[in-house]
């Protein structure tokens, strides 16, 4: 038996987000759901959770099903109380025991259950929030975003408890995070404002096949139009020849051509064409020097000057792309620091070269100033005009309406973007880009990953997003706490050992 049937499910708001949708999901399902930014995944998820509405069609429910929302954000009101409460709340009285076995499913440290969620990092708060939802016991789980914030020891994690629930639990999981994706989901779901198609199958796969009856529909839609302009051309032929023999045969025959033509016109279905949420698209300077950034041999130290971790001599010459990788309090933050103050002109065991033009790029997007505006931001940081300025905006994705708003208002989406288009009218030749791709959809990092491999500027990274690591890094850097004598970096050949040492528990 289902758990839920979705049947010519629509969501319009302004402007239809997804259309057409059709979807049985059976006890056991493992979900991926799979749109651009705005396209009405969250709206979707809210729908199905029972607290949102559809504008067409209808959901019809298993009787007593109960579904588990892990919504993007804290709800309000919710952020001064402890994890433990947090859990306890969604338990019947007597049974608080069952709020600790939650916690200890998801691994939640004891030392952080009784510490209010705000005062927790977002990875620990996404968790505690999820072994809220869990302790219900719910038939379905929705999932939005679950991997924000988390590290990929973390992700493992989840990825564990996921595989370890009860077969008849069936998951949707809204993500951008394509390789988490691959791992937890079995079929895939893609929003579109017409037809949004299933495929029985991972995120990538299924990518794949969408892709290729994309391209058949396309084909199919230039056969049918040659075949319509076919059939007016040979009426119009026969139309000429019955006006000036008088026929009315060949003046019938002329409609009846018409007419086929418009019916295969009409029928005739145009390929998919994705609207964008905005591009991503990136300029850069040559570099004249042998070396970008040097580092000397040294030891990493923590503000307080606890050694974080040894470093040999490196280099960064211009064209290599390398990954900094590390588990949490590796210290990832702290030698990004150090080449932030290398490029400020700082002393330091850090030092780049004068021709070192910087692009930066920080998680917390700490480079846009909330009280700005989009417009006011470009036009103060760059010499453009106003139409320039208005039309660059545009482009990635940031309305007329909201070029004049301030930035505080902005998804997390438009203004990774538009930290992208900063990046862009920067034209550095070197970047430093600190979970670039926590705030842009599939569309925006494949395209992020596209241009940095296409303009071939340096850049350090640093990333839990496991298919940018692998797309887009030509050079490892490993800093190993766990080695004899204290953490130390060391270069690596391949991401592949962290990356599977991480998911499975660090």
């Amino acid at each position: 038996m289902s758990l839920l049937n979705l049947k010519n499910a629509a969501i319009t708001i302004g402007a239809p987000l997804f259309a057409q949708l059709d979807l049985t999901l059976h006890p056991g399902d493992r979900l991926a759901l799979v749109a651009p930014n705005g396209r009405g995944k969250s709206t979707l998820l809210i729908a199905l959770a029972g607290l949102g509405e559809l504008t067409e069609g209808q959901i019809t429910r298993k009787r007593g099903l109960v579904t588990g929302l892990l919504a993007q954000d804290v709800p309000e009101g919710l952020a001064s109380l402890t994890a433990r409460d947090l859990v306890m709340q969604a338990v019947e009285e007597g049974e608080d025991w069952r709020a600790d076995v939650a916690l200890d499913e998801l691994e939640i440290p004891e030392g952080l259950r009784d510490l209010p969620l705000q005062g927790l990092s977002g990875g620990w708060q996404r968790l505690v929030m999820l072994a809220r939802v869990a302790v219900g016991e719910p038939d379905l789980i929705l999932m939005d975003e679950p991997t924000n914030h988390l590290d990929l020891a973390r992700i493992g994690q989840l990825q564990r408890w996921i595989q370890g629930l009860p077969r008849g639990v069936a998951v949707i999981v809204a993500s951008h995070d394509r390789a988490f994706l691959d791992d937890v989901a079995t079929r895939t779901l893609f929003l579109r404002d017409r037809q949004s198609p299933v495929f029985a199958l991972p995120y990538t796969r299924a990518q794949e096949a969408l892709d290729e009856a994309d391209a058949a529909m396309g084909r199919q839609h230039a056969l049918d139009l040659r075949a319509a302009r076919q059939l007016r051309r040979q009426a119009a032929k026969l139309k000429n020849i019955g006006i000036n023999s008088g026929s009315d045969l060949l003046i019938t025959k002329t409609k009846q051509l018409t007419d086929r033509a418009a019916k295969i016109e009409a029928a005739a279905v145009p390929a998919f064409k994705a609207r964008s949420a905005g591009e991503i698209r990136l300029e850069t300077t040559d570099a004249h020097a042998r070396a970008l950034i040097h580092v000397e041999a040294c030891e990493v130290t923590a503000p307080d000057g606890r050694r974080l971790f040894r470093c040999p001599e490196l280099w960064i010459s211009p064209g290599e792309r390398v990954v900094l990788m590390g588990a949490n309090g590796a210290g990832k933050s702290r030698f990004l620091s150090l080449v932030a103050a290398a490029l400020r002109g700082e002393a330091g065991p850090v030092r780049a070269a004068p021709s070192v033009v910087a692009g930066v790029v920080d998680q917390a997007l700490t480079g846009l100033d909330p009280k700005a505006t989009p417009h006011g931001l470009i036009t103060a940081r760059f010499d453009l005009g106003d139409q320039a300025a208005r039309t660059a905006l545009a482009g990635v994705g940031i309305t007329v309406a909201m070029q004049t708003t301030r930035i505080a208002a902005l998804s997390g989406g438009q203004k990774a973007r538009l930290a992208m288009l900063v990046l862009r009218l920067l034209r550095p030749n070197f970047f430093v880009l600190d979970e670039p791709t926590n705030h842009l959809d599939i569309e925006g990092q494949e395209a992020l990953e596209d241009e940095l491999c296409e303009k071939g500027a340096a850049a350090l990274l640093v990333s839990h997003d496991r298919s940018l690591i692998r797309a887009v890094g030509t050079r490892f850097w490993w800093i190993d706490s766990s080695s004899k004598g204290g953490g130390r970096l060391t270069e690596v050949d391949s991401p592949e050992p962290f990356i599977a040492g991480m998911l499975a528990g660090g």
